[in-house]
């Protein structure tokens, strides 16, 4: 009573309780049991794995996965989910294969749109002469009331489902372009940034070498103000001794 209340509770069905027995020992005695056994099925594997511990009661073959291949060989594969019916390849059913009243190709290489255009026009007319019908007074409203307005309407249902995928395709497309026209975008900011942090670094460049050239100047004047008093004496003192030695020269000669 318990696990069917705790059933009832649970939004999603509980899985089956032998997804239990997928352990590792008992995958392992499974890849035993097919490598001793290939071609027997019918093999005991009490007896094949007599050289095994805890080998379990119930058939090691329930673990073995489902034959994909067996289902692809059907002509409709498909396979069961809790009830519902799924199909290997998906497959948009035709308004026809309902069981409707198809007015459109069933060729989806067919140009469809003139068939398109006269079912649009008839429910155009079917509309207008629904909304007369309604707006005139009684007697009845339904006899100028056409009876194929809804299979219009359902063969421009059908029709539009039928083009999803090339809606999705068209919308897929714009989407790329959109990002690539942001990617563009992106990039071209980015250039024009690194542009203007290029000019401002030559710009840097270029102030700091006319600073540095200024300071280079200055020190180059201040040097040369500060070693001319140093050399006024020595240069007195060279004189000097020139005059002596010409003065001496002078004499030895006279």
């Amino acid at each position: 009573m318990d696990e069917d209340e705790t059933e009832l509770r649970n939004p999603f069905p509980s899985p089956p309780s032998h997804y239990t027995k997928y352990t590792s020992h008992n995958l392992r005695l499974l890849s035993l049991f097919r490598e001793r056994a290939p071609d027997n099925q019918d093999a005991n594997q009490h007896q094949v794995l007599s050289d095994q511990s805890d080998v379990p009661d119930w058939p090691l073959v329930q673990l073995e996965k489902p034959r994909v291949d067996w289902i692809l060989e059907e002509p409709e594969a498909y396979y069961e989910v809790f009830g519902d019916r799924w199909f290997v390849k998906e497959k948009i059913p035709s308004l026809a294969e309902l069981g409707g009243n198809q007015l459109y190709p069933a060729n989806p290489d067919e140009d469809r749109r003139p068939a398109l255009i006269l079912i649009l026009r008839s429910l155009l007319v079917s509309y207008s002469s629904l909304t007369g019908a309604l707006l005139a007074p009684p007697p009845p409203v339904t006899s100028n009331v056409p009876p194929n307005g809804s299979g219009i309407s359902q063969n421009l249902m059908a029709a539009a489902n039928d083009l999803r995928p090339v809606q999705a395709r068209g919308n897929l497309e714009l989407m790329m372009k959109r990002q690539l026209e942001l990617r563009k975008e992106e990039t071209k900011a980015l250039h024009s940034k690194c542009d203007a942090l290029e000019a401002k670094l030559i710009n840097l460049k270029g102030s700091i070498r006319d600073t540095t050239l200024t300071q280079s100047e200055s020190k180059d004047i201040k040097g040369a103000d500060t070693l001319r008093p140093s050399e006024t004496p020595g240069d007195k003192s060279l004189a000097s001794a020139i005059q002596e030695d010409l003065l001496r020269w002078a004499e030895e000669i006279g």
